[in-house]
């Protein structure tokens, strides 16, 4: 067998993305800056303009994430059934839009934790039909590339809102409902590039909309490899708890508080300029020998938290850290997409989404408890402990994978 091509990480490879790619990327990157623009600072108003207890806060944050995780797998199926994706994306992304005014006019508690709630419902109907939107979008050669640019996009919007927040709470002297209305606009630019520059893709010769994707007969067909991909993915995720926990780290290695959120942007930038180069690498190889690179650096991070004291250890971690999400994260959607058949891609993702949410948030209660009964460097350590399982578990997934026809030696992309 010949070796596939070197990847090409090149201006080229960018034009040769779908313009619809584009679009999505930058559908995330807007509507990303103008949800973090709002996050970043709601919790301190909800505590100091509305009087929330902490256990409040923490309550409409779990509750929030929680419907987004659930809502997502059944905003996927339903883009199967329709045999549509993109009327499901315009209506969650249209619908976080419309939350966005409610946060500076709320005069209470409860329409606050009602935005939010509309704002996550937004967020788990997109999910899912998003996702398989780029999956039927993307040339297959390019899946990996697609995935990369608008999980770079998204993380470009991640660092940004909380960014422009800081610079506006600075200009404005702290006024966070003028910040909340100035989070407004590029929610409602996100959904407009959606609906004018989206095509919705039509769907493969010989597929129809499912009738019942959540039954089992259906779950069934998606197959052994896909579930491995799941299951990879769900161990992964539980050694990759909460970025709060960063945070936590940074604070305790002397960061002031005025620097803390600069913590997350470090963190955010090496995931931004990282992610779109894996995904082309992915493309020319195999995906999975990306996705064991970005185990490893995993590992490397919770090693160097646990292990690498002061400020410059923290430094090392948060980049490492970063460069593992966009090693990972596109990746895992670009197995989803060669996996699920392309009439339950929907269905897939939302899967995907419901099992690596329920992990999340599992892990970070075990990282909490593992924080306070023995402290940051027990954290991190087990964390590197469920990073070797899951890297364990790609060897079982490369035959699963190779026995489906889908490790990833990528046709050779056509000259420029």
């Amino acid at each position: 067998m010949s070796k596939p091509d070197r990847p090409e990480i090149t201006l080229a490879t960018l034009r040769r993305l779908p313009r619809g790619i584009w679009a999505l990327g930058l559908v995330s990157l807007w509507m990303d800056v103008s949800s973090e623009m709002i996050h970043a600072l709601l919790p301190v108003y909800l505590v100091s303009a509305m009087g929330a207890s902490m256990v409040a806060v923490g309550f409409i944050e779990g509750l929030a994430e929680a419907t987004a995780a659930i809502t997502k797998v059944f905003s996927g199926a339903l883009s199967d059934w329709l045999g549509k994706r993109k009327v499901l994306a315009v209506a969650g992304y249209g619908l976080a839009a419309l939350t966005k005014p409610v946060f500076p006019l709320a005069p209470t508690i409860g329409w606050l934790v009602g935005a939010r709630f509309i704002d996550r419902v937004g967020k788990g109907i997109r999910g899912a039909p998003r996702d398989a939107l780029v999956a039927d979008i993307s040339p297959p050669q390019m899946r990996g590339a697609s995935f990369g640019l608008r999980q770079s996009l998204d993380t470009v919007g991640a660092f940004l809102g909380p960014l422009v927040a800081v610079a506006l709470m600075w200009l404005t002297a702290g006024n966070i409902p003028l910040v909340f209305w100035a989070a407004v606009a590029p929610a409602f630019v996100s959904v407009l590039l959606l609906v004018t520059l989206v095509p919705e893709p039509e769907r493969p010769a010989g597929t129809q909309p499912v009738k019942s994707p959540l039954s089992l007969r259906e779950l069934r067909r998606m197959g052994g490899a896909f579930w491995w991909v799941v299951a990879v993915a769900s161990v992964f995720t539980l050694a990759r708890f909460s970025e709060a926990f960063l945070v936590l780290k940074a604070h305790d290695e002397g960061v002031p508080a005025t620097l803390i959120p600069f913590v997350l942007v470090i963190m955010n930038v090496s995931y931004a300029l990282s992610a779109f180069p894996a995904g082309v690498m992915s493309d020319n190889g195999s995906r999975l020998r990306i996705l064991a690179v970005g185990t490893v650096l995993l590992l490397g991070a919770d090693l160097v938290f646990a292990l690498v004291p002061g400020l410059g250890g923290v430094l090392v971690g948060l980049v490492l850290w970063g460069v593992h999400m966009g090693f990972t994260q596109g990746i895992f959607s670009s197995l989803v997409a060669d996996t699920a058949p392309p009439a339950l891609r929907g269905t897939g993702f939302g899967m995907l989404n419901l099992m690596t949410g329920g992990m999340i948030l599992l892990a970070s209660v075990i990282a909490g408890l593992l924080w306070d009964s023995v402290g940051p460097e027990g954290t991190f350590l087990a964390g590197g402990g469920l990073a070797v399982l899951a890297l364990a578990g790609l060897v079982p997934l490369r035959r699963a994978l190779h026995g489906h026809g889908k490790e990833q030696a990528a046709p050779k992309l056509p000259e420029a």
